[in-house]
């Protein structure tokens, strides 16, 4: 299915989303309007952000999705830059009911997959920002505050998402590349990528992360790993893919 950052598929998405968790109303806008409270050392709530009011919500989506397609055709826009831009959009205009927070990591992953940046593939992206949570919250304070009418900072935003995919990319480094101080072996190499993935992975996907292994010696290592166990085969021919067991 070819997803993009459209309404529909984000509508669809979230209901697939809200499906999985047991709520019945994913897959529509919010129809109330609401407010995001904080709360002081004190127990005092106030009102930190007041996003678009629901009967805006589906004409703000729609220009979210029309500025963001315009402006990913523009060749002098960075899309490392634009990315952040549309999602702290997405988080201020808060379409729905529950959980947008979680949609707008989804989101930030389908659209840096769309732009060849897929280390989200093989490291938790969600779980790089809670391992900063605090950081991720203040640039999100810092940028939303003047949203409505557009006299905000982008800046804390884009330079805190840019820090959490530079983390997957160290990590992912970390994981494949040295262990103790040591390069270690192809095949352990191999071994490390299927096993620290969190989707299954077909042989082409492995050749691709470790493009110095051959695809013959990539083969093998599977071969050896199916038969002991430690992951399992999905699928056949060449839909063939592999997953920790």
């Amino acid at each position: 299915m070819h997803i993009d950052f459209r309404q529909s598929d984000i509508l669809r998405l979230h209901e697939i989303m809200m499906n999985f968790a047991g709520y019945e109303y994913g897959g529509q806008y919010r129809t109330d309007d609401n407010v995001i409270l904080e709360i002081d050392a004190d127990g005092n709530r106030r009102v930190r952000f007041r996003p678009t009011p629901a009967s805006e919500t589906p004409k703000a989506m729609e220009q979210l999705e029309l500025a963001y397609l315009d402006a990913r055709g523009n060749s002098n826009i960075n899309q490392l830059l634009l990315i952040p831009c549309v999602i702290l959009d997405f988080l201020c205009i808060h379409p729905f009911r529950d959980g947008n927070g979680r949609m707008s990591r989804l989101l930030s992953l389908l659209l840096l997959y769309k732009n060849g940046f897929d280390a989200g593939k093989y490291v938790s992206f969600e779980e790089q920002i809670n391992n900063y949570k605090a950081y991720y919250y203040e640039a999100l304070r810092q940028s939303s505050a003047g949203w409505e009418t557009n006299e905000n900072s982008y800046f804390p935003f884009i330079e805190n998402f840019l820090s959490t995919l530079y983390m997957c990319y160290k990590e992912l480094d970390k994981r494949f590349t040295v262990v103790h101080g040591k390069k270690i072996t192809k095949k352990a190499r191999i071994e490390a990528t299927v096993l620290n993935s969190l989707t299954p992975l077909s042989k082409a996907e492995i050749c691709k992360i470790l493009p110095d292994v051959s695809p013959t010696t990539v083969e093998a290592v599977l071969g050896i790993m199916v038969k002991t166990g430690s992951i399992k085969r999905i699928g056949a021919g060449r839909t063939t893919k592999y997953i920790k067991a």
